[in-house]
């Protein structure tokens, strides 16, 4: 059997690392690089030590990909990077999935209001696809560049995106509470997540500024063909890894439990990768895994709807879902690579 030559570029962070991780558990691909400015020269398996033995070739630059046969690249860089590398590659090379931000905005002009950045790939915007299988499956078959959602958003429209569909909320009245695990912050030591001050702490951050919020309101207002606009907060955990995401909405008239938790059973029955819970979901219950657990409820005391998603956010909020719709555009089963289950404890 042919193996798929994948190369994954920016690939000393946490994401990257999860990538080459899942990667290395998949039959039908072949790692050709890793690339890594900064590394360049060392093995991978000496940046990241979980994987000494399962990962040892040697990083090496982005230019030393020139003249490869690649099948497909990660790109597992900042944002700002990687539209400087899209901006380079001719638009019939190898598959790109981005795992940064840089695509998932459809317009220039509101990226640069989030990201404070002029985009220098405009020209690509209206090719990427964005890379939620469970809402655009048939779309990303046919992509040659997708836009890997955002963890929270992620966790996010998966929590809401069955009630958006069928009008069963008022789409003005959505406040999505959010925690994330620190690696979400990534692998760059900063003060805020420096040890001493991160543990036993528990703190928001990016109030009515995060970069997450647009992508979060144009896939929602897709979803509900109507104009929606959310109140998203986040949080940082003193955990490593996870996204609790807890969203509160108005419901329509008339919703009751029964409808509630059937727009859910039927959206989600045959997703291998969404699991409805009886209960409310835990970070640890998805850890280590391309799962995401929902649960919803009707508060008739309050009249709301609560919906609570929890993903692991380097996993399913990354580079699991980069995976995921890597085998959708190859026409592997959609499993292939991320059949592990969570890790417990």
């Amino acid at each position: 059997m042919n193996r798929a030559r994948i190369a994954v570029v920016g690939a000393t962070g946490y994401t990257g690392s999860e990538l080459v991780r899942l990667l290395h558990g998949h039959d039908r691909i072949e790692i050709a690089a890793i690339t890594s400015r900064s590394e360049a020269g060392r093995p991978f398996s000496a940046v990241h030590g979980s994987l000494q033995g399962i990962a040892d070739q040697k990083l090496v630059t982005v230019e030393d990909l020139e003249g490869m046969e690649l099948d497909a690249v990660f790109l597992a860089l900042p944002h700002g990077a990687s539209m400087d590398y899209v901006a380079a590659q001719p638009a019939d090379g190898p598959l790109i999935i981005d795992l940064s931000g840089d695509f998932r905005l459809p317009d220039a002009g509101e990226y640069a209001r989030w990201y404070g950045l002029e985009h220098v790939a405009r020209e690509r915007l209206a090719e990427a696809v964005f890379g939620l299988p469970e809402l655009f499956r048939s779309r990303i078959r046919e992509a040659r560049l997708v836009a890997n959602p955002g963890c929270y958003p992620t966790a996010a429209i998966l929590a809401l995106g069955p009630l958006l569909k069928r009008n069963l909320v008022e789409p003005g009245s959505i406040v999505i509470d959010a925690k994330s695990g620190v690696t979400g912050a990534g692998a760059k030591a900063k003060a805020a997540t420096h040890f001493p001050d991160l543990f036993g702490d528990f703190k928001a951050y990016g109030l009515g500024s995060h970069r997450h919020t647009p992508e979060i309101e144009n896939v929602l207002s897709q979803l509900g063909d109507t104009e929606v606009q959310v109140q998203f907060q986040p949080h940082l955990l003193p955990i490593d890894r996870g996204i609790l995401a807890t969203c509160y909405a108005r419901p329509r008239a008339g919703l009751d439990a029964a409808t509630l938790e059937k727009a859910y059973r039927e959206d989600y029955a045959a997703e291998p990768f969404v699991r409805w819970r009886t209960e409310p979901p835990t970070v640890k219950q998805v850890r280590g895994s391309n799962f995401c657990d929902v649960h919803a409820h009707l508060d008739e005391r309050t009249g709301r709807v609560i919906v609570l998603s929890a993903i692991d956010n380097l996993v399913k909020g990354a580079a699991g879902q980069a995976l995921q719709n890597l085998n959708l555009i190859m026409g592997w089963p959609e499993t292939a690579g991320l059949e592990q289950g969570p890790l417990n404890p």
